[in-house]
């Protein structure tokens, strides 16, 4: 039997490491397809991975901030090993992949926040052109470490229409304005190229059936929007938190405006889950991913067919 090709998970996965990533599967596996939705503040390219040929779309997202980096490999991890199992015709919990692939065309969009990640990882550098601006916003502080935002300062996870101008509210009290290394929402909603060129992907690239946007930390499941629950989207929560030992939750006080799942529900009111991956402080440490993966990999390689099925 041939040997299966794992990718190198060894150092964090940043902005060039996914793409030295993405053109290894690009030379390995003929049957996947790439695409870009756009580009950041900073002009770096966000990709999109297609996988299957089904009339059914899946989207999977990562990397809405920037210190949740472990997200875009928790799902370079997920495409590398779902690759290697359709090739070898091989299932996981009794799913053979080959009808996966016939089913569903799943959407793999490992890195939303691209420039957030770059600053997480790598820290600002002189020649920024927001060099100054972004300084301020982390509070004169060079260390990036724990940076949400994007290049501009936005959350994107609070730029989304739906709660905005509540959340708007208190983001005042909080004292949050201009910009800041997390929870500043941006002037108006999808104000940022990378929330507004996802909005613009789901709108007229593909009618889908439902989302999983990974992030960290708290190992729980978000699945409503308020008191709106699509259509057996509870039973569908409860079986991944069954299959995963992961809880479920819900959004309360400033979490519950302005995030992609709620805008999702609300805008056309089908199954949309975050994932809150491990536990601990952001950015989680590297050596966590493998747990994390094992945690949620029955859930990555199930959600697509339960999802599916909510459409027939």
């Amino acid at each position: 039997m041939k040997k299966r090709k794992i990718i190198d998970m060894s150092s964090p996965i940043d902005y060039n490491r996914m793409w030295e990533i993405l053109d290894a599967f690009s030379e390995n596996y003929e049957f996947l397809s790439f695409a870009d939705i756009g580009k950041s503040i900073f002009d770096r390219r966000i990709p999109v991975i297609r996988f299957g040929e089904g009339e059914k779309k899946i989207l999977y997202i990562g990397a809405h901030h920037g210190s949740e980096w472990i997200t875009s490999s928790l799902l370079l991890r997920f495409v590398n090993e779902l690759s290697e199992l359709y090739r070898s015709d091989g299932q996981v919990a009794g799913i053979r992949i080959s009808e996966l692939f016939n089913k569903v065309e799943l959407n793999i969009l490992p890195m939303l926040n691209p420039d957030g990640v770059e600053l997480s990882q790598h820290g600002l550098t002189e020649d920024n052109i927001m060099f100054s601006r972004l300084l301020t916003m982390n509070k004169g502080s060079l260390d990036f470490t724990h940076w949400q935002a994007n290049g501009r300062g936005v959350d994107l996870n609070h730029n989304y229409n739906y709660g905005f101008e509540k959340y708007k509210g208190i983001e005042r009290e909080s004292g949050i304005e201009n910009g800041a290394s997390t929870r500043y929402s941006g002037e108006h909603p999808e104000s940022e190229p990378e929330s507004a060129y996802l909005c613009n992907y789901i709108r007229f690239c593909g009618d889908f059936s439902g989302v999983l946007t990974l992030h960290t930390q708290g190992e729980e499941i978000y699945y409503k929007s308020g008191d709106r629950c699509p259509q057996n989207a509870e039973k569908i929560a409860k079986y991944f938190s069954q299959i995963s030992g992961y809880a479920l939750g819900k959004a309360e006080g400033a979490a519950a405006y302005g995030g992609f799942t709620d805008w999702f529900i609300n805008e056309f009111d089908r199954p949309s889950f975050t994932i809150e991956c491990g536990k601990g402080s952001n950015p989680l440490p590297l050596s966590d991913l493998s747990m994390i993966y094992i945690r949620i990999r029955r859930m990555l390689f199930e959600a697509p067919l339960i999802l599916a099925r909510q459409r027939s």
